[in-house]
């Protein structure tokens, strides 16, 4: 068996890739990072990003008088600090690479003239490294000035400045960079792998894409959107198997499941807007389709959405299991990400067929997928960043409408209850017992509302 610590790149002995940002200010350059950062990590892939900026901050703390503006041409000691903060990054990427063997790292920052991005390319080969090049371009005005807004709300570096403060701040640096940029072109960066985009994705260059790992990030970030939108979950209504506490199966809905199919059907009329764009996607299997049925939107059936395969535990209970399969019950509650059931399926098996619905989200504006609960908890994790040995242990209730708020920097997350009654099927580590956890950690982020008063609970 392969030791190689992404077994779906097992093909490669070794993986050491740099993406190095390129481009000016608020044209999307630290959400792109952060996307990649998020999506190779949800599929195992060992990533870490590296925002140039906080390393030059800290040195304008250390070695700029108070008030002093590092954006300053021709100043030899704001030259210095710029300077060092590219050390700085460079150096704890290395630092990464001694204590990874491979992986993914990310260089955040603007990198804009050909003499800086060259010094990164060689400092990387003598590391054995590959540098991507990946360039946001954009001279659209009106995305421009969205981009800026949605900083100005989201952005962590912005998060106590005034709307005034940001965008004055942001064309300072625009203009500073602006007065060394070499846009990256075939003619004069041939010689580099590099992804250009013109525009936030309007149209896409590829140049020298020689590896799988290299086009997997190619392919997502052709399909990341940059605005504001929503993504709208649920899992199907409560079923027969859940009221037997069964898990898998193909059970129809039970008397209250299909009480919360018909209330699902308002609470989309009263939450949802911009409806006319709605789609509404469901796995193969019964309950989901039963709970999608007085939906009036263009709907669409994924296989991969179907909930995560038992194998020979499939119609079982988690008592029948852990008296017929003692090891097995122990053996998932110590790993519950990378066990697979006999003849079945692991957490992590689930996020390798997921990734095409991934694809298909970040190219969507306004989705509602009605799923599983193994297959919702892997969705959720992509989304909120939770770790892969937490993201199995989430508490995803029934008769739940899950609203996910995607930003640049951050999503929101607002729970509205259906007010239905419904089992618990959530089963806490150690135990065959269901029930609610009482860890709140678990429990999803966000505010949760009552779809009968709309007040937040």
């Amino acid at each position: 068996m392969s030791t190689h610590p992404f077994p779906e790149y097992s093909t490669f002995n070794s993986i050491r890739i740099c993406v190095v940002m390129v481009g000016l200010p608020a044209r999307g350059k630290s959400f792109i990072s952060q996307k990649i950062k998020r999506y190779l990590s949800w599929l195992s892939v060992p990533t870490a990003s590296f925002n140039q900026s906080a390393y030059r901050e800290k040195r304008a703390m250390d070695l700029l008088p108070e008030g002093s503006d590092v954006f300053t041409l021709h100043d030899e000691q704001a030259a210095k600090v710029r300077q060092l903060a590219e050390n700085d990054c460079i150096e704890a990427i290395l630092k990464w690479y001694t204590l990874h063997d491979a992986g993914v790292t990310i260089y955040d920052g603007a990198n804009t003239s050909r003499q800086i991005r060259k010094r990164l390319y060689d400092i990387l080969a003598e590391h054995d490294v590959q540098t991507v090049f990946l360039e946001s371009f954009c001279d659209d005005e009106a995305k421009i000035q969205a981009n800026v807004m949605d900083i100005n709300r989201t952005s962590p570096e912005y998060a106590e400045k005034s709307t005034e403060y940001t965008v004055a701040d942001l064309k300072k640096k625009t203009r500073f960079y602006n007065s060394m940029y070499e846009p990256m072109d075939v003619e004069h960066d041939g010689q580099y792998t590099f992804i250009k985009l013109l525009n936030l994705s309007s149209q896409i260059l590829i140049n020298r894409i020689d590896s799988y790992l290299q086009s997997r990030i190619v392919f997502y970030v052709m399909n990341l959107h940059v605005k504001p939108r929503y993504i709208w979950l649920s899992r199907h209504g409560e079923s027969q198997y859940n009221l037997e506490g069964k898990i898998g199966g193909d059970a129809d809905l039970s008397e209250r499941g299909w009480k919360y199919a018909r209330k699902l059907k308002h609470m989309v009329d009263q939450y949802i807007p911009d409806q006319q764009n709605l789609q509404v996607w469901t796995s193969t299997l019964k309950r989901t389709q039963q709970t999608a049925s007085f939906l009036q939107f263009p709907k669409k059936t994924w296989k991969a959405l179907d909930e995560l395969d038992a194998g020979s535990c499939d119609g079982l209970t988690y008592d029948e299991i852990a008296q017929r399969f003692p090891k097995d019950f122990k053996a998932r509650d110590d790993n519950k990400f990378g066990y697979r059931y006999p003849g079945g399926e692991s957490y992590r098996d689930v996020i390798t067929r997921l990734e095409p619905i991934i694809m298909e989200l970040e190219n969507q504006e306004n989705v509602l997928v009605i799923t599983h609960q193994a297959v919702l908890r892997c969705i959720y994790a992509y989304f909120m960043n939770v770790q892969q040995k937490d993201s199995p242990w989430m508490s995803i209730p029934l008769h739940t409408l899950i609203k996910l708020d995607i930003r640049a920097y951050n999503t929101i997350v607002t729970r509205i209850k259906a007010d239905i009654p419904a089992v618990s099927t959530y089963k806490e580590k150690g135990t065959s017992k269901l029930g609610e956890t009482s860890d709140e950690s678990k429990n999803l982020a966000g505010s949760i509302i009552s779809s009968s008063t709309g007040q937040v609970v």
